[in-house]
């Protein structure tokens, strides 16, 4: 990449991060966040986002919006990766699950609070490019192909899952695979109405269920 192509990249991200923090702000009102962490919104700066998305698509990669990324399917708009990485809380040592790699964005965010992440992708196209696109920019993520409403079950438990697409309930099998003391970010409901959810698993293993915002995802895709 020449240069003035990559300071144009910094500058594009670096407005991107502006424009997060001013929606954290607006939305603030449904979220109870005046602000995102600094830690998220230092990773969110830390990952180049126009490596994730086709090329042809690579001078909007910073706009604050879904982008199709093929087959279908979008990388999610920066200020909700943002969001829901913020929600997960993530510390140092967490082992977390993202459902739905995409492209490999959101995984590579969350590869640079969290020590291990695995991230499923059902469409086998999409995650071996995931895959390359990570392993290029040296970003430590497992991936796999698969079914990501049946989790990861011999890398179970996990400290945080986050879902990036959205199935009309909350699986259950997610939910087993959620350790005591964990979190997840899970958008539900069906297709003209749907709602981001934050799911604590407390130590009794029972489940508190907060209601975080009206959203818009594609839906979860099953092999069954």
């Amino acid at each position: 990449m020449s240069e003035p192509e990559q300071i144009s990249y910094d500058d594009m991200r670096r407005q991107m991060m502006e424009i997060i923090s001013l929606h954290a702000l607006v939305a603030s009102e449904v979220t109870g966040k005046h602000e995102l962490d600094d830690i998220v919104m230092g990773a969110m700066a830390n990952v180049p986002r126009h490596e994730f998305v086709p090329v042809e698509m690579r001078d909007t990669a910073y706009v604050d919006s879904p982008l199709p990324i093929g087959h279908g399917k979008t990388i999610s708009q920066p200020f909700m990766c943002a969001l829901m990485t913020d929600l997960l809380e993530l510390e140092i040592n967490d082992k977390v699950l993202e459902v739905g790699t995409g492209l490999g964005y959101g995984a590579a965010v969350l590869s640079q609070i969290a020590d291990q992440v695995f991230s499923v992708e059902i469409l086998s196209e999409l995650a071996e490019e995931a895959q390359r696109r990570l392993r290029a920019q040296d970003f430590d993520v497992q991936t796999r192909i698969g079914d990501g409403s049946y989790g990861w079950p011999d890398e179970a438990p996990f400290d945080k899952i986050i879902v990036t697409a959205a199935p009309e309930v909350v699986p259950q099998v997610l939910l087993e695979q959620l350790k005591p003391g964990g979190r997840m970010v899970i958008p539900a409901g069906s297709e003209d109405s749907q709602t981001l959810k934050l799911v604590e698993k407390e130590f009794d293993d029972s489940v508190a269920v907060t209601e975080i915002m009206p959203v818009v995802f594609a839906g979860l895709v099953l092999s069954h």
